[in-house]
């Protein structure tokens, strides 16, 4: 809105939210003092600066503090340092959560352009997070890599979040070629997953996975909007059971769960993944996880202390959550 270019004294009937975002437009866009804003209205500074407060509390105004890449460099070698991490890639925030998986998918994309061989293997996982990587329109050099699939695919719906798909995307990207693993990701349980298991075929694709040198994967929290429940994987109230009675706070790529300290916890949804385990993860050299949503702080922190992670992609801000969280404890 324009605000007001009268010296009328203050109108006490003027609608709070009226006010609070005249007297914001004047102080942040105008740059008004805060004494030109008393004057005009006819009221006191102190009174101007509760305002002005109210006007932040209420949502009126919103303050967004964007990181300088310098201090995003100072926070990926803090975070090498407090996790033994190889290396720590730190977009800066973003205004929406679209902008920011892309930020984040921007900085793994030019990280596997520099370290991505011939002959070289990928697995792949699955998410939003790992397909941002496969779409990003940045220009890389073409290389014979193979990116094979690290777990089994969704529905019709997952699509475009589904290993195989991602993979196909990524072959297509660096000039590869992509491996395919013909199982469904979730099954109802363990003996069924043993079944998928011993297939020679996908004992063949995941055996391929386990002697990769980079694995792609992201890193997933127990909302129980999260898209393995959209998708129908798991029950939200499985969701909500894991995450209050086993203290589970996030998966890495779909393949396991663990605890805040890191831990794998025993429960019925872990054996019911056909792909990689944590264990398998712990011997590929370059695991890359990603998380570009400020809400996954906690579930980042728990990931980084299972020990399989060697490259994180994050948010400034997740970084900066993840160094205080490990600070107060």
């Amino acid at each position: 809105m324009t605000p007001s270019t009268s010296n009328a004294p203050f109108d006490h009937q003027l609608e709070d939210t009226d006010l609070l975002t005249e007297i914001a437009i004047l102080y942040y866009q105008q740059s008004a003092t805060q004494e030109e804003i008393s004057k005009k209205f006819g009221i006191s500074r102190p009174k101007v600066s509760r305002l002005l407060r109210k006007a932040r509390e209420e949502g009126i105004v919103e303050i967004t503090v964007k990181f300088h890449p310098v201090h995003s460099a100072q926070l990926e070698q803090r975070l090498m340092d407090r996790f033994h991490l190889k290396r720590a890639l730190i977009a800066l925030d973003q205004p929406s959560a679209l902008e920011q998986r892309m930020q984040v998918s921007t900085l793994v994309s030019a990280y596997l352009d520099g370290y991505l061989r011939d002959g070289m293997v990928v697995a792949v996982g699955q998410g939003q997070n790992v397909a941002a990587v496969a779409d990003h329109p940045g220009i890389v050099s073409h290389r014979n890599a193979r990116f094979v699939c690290a777990i089994g695919g969704t529905h019709r719906s997952g699509d475009t979040i589904n290993a195989d798909h991602i993979c196909r995307r990524l072959a297509k990207k660096f000039g590869g070629t992509s491996e395919t693993l013909y199982a469904p990701a979730y099954v109802d349980s363990d003996a069924t997953q043993r079944v998928f298991i011993s297939h020679p075929n996908i004992s063949e694709t995941l055996n391929q996975a386990r002697k990769a040198e980079f694995a792609l994967v992201g890193i997933g929290d127990m909302d129980e909007n999260s898209h393995m429940v959209k998708l129908g994987c798991f029950t939200a109230k499985e969701f909500v059971e894991a995450r209050l009675n086993d203290g589970i706070v996030g998966d890495i790529g779909g393949f396991d769960f663990f605890r805040l300290d890191g831990q794998q916890a025993d429960t019925l949804m872990r054996g019911r993944v056909v792909g990689l385990t944590m264990s398998d993860l712990h011997r590929i050299p370059n695991v890359i996880a990603m998380a570009s949503e400020s809400r996954k702080a906690l579930s980042i922190l728990g990931a980084l202390r299972t020990g399989v992670i060697d490259v994180l992609a994050t948010s400034a801000s997740c970084a900066m959550a993840l160094l205080n969280m490990s600070d107060s404890e």
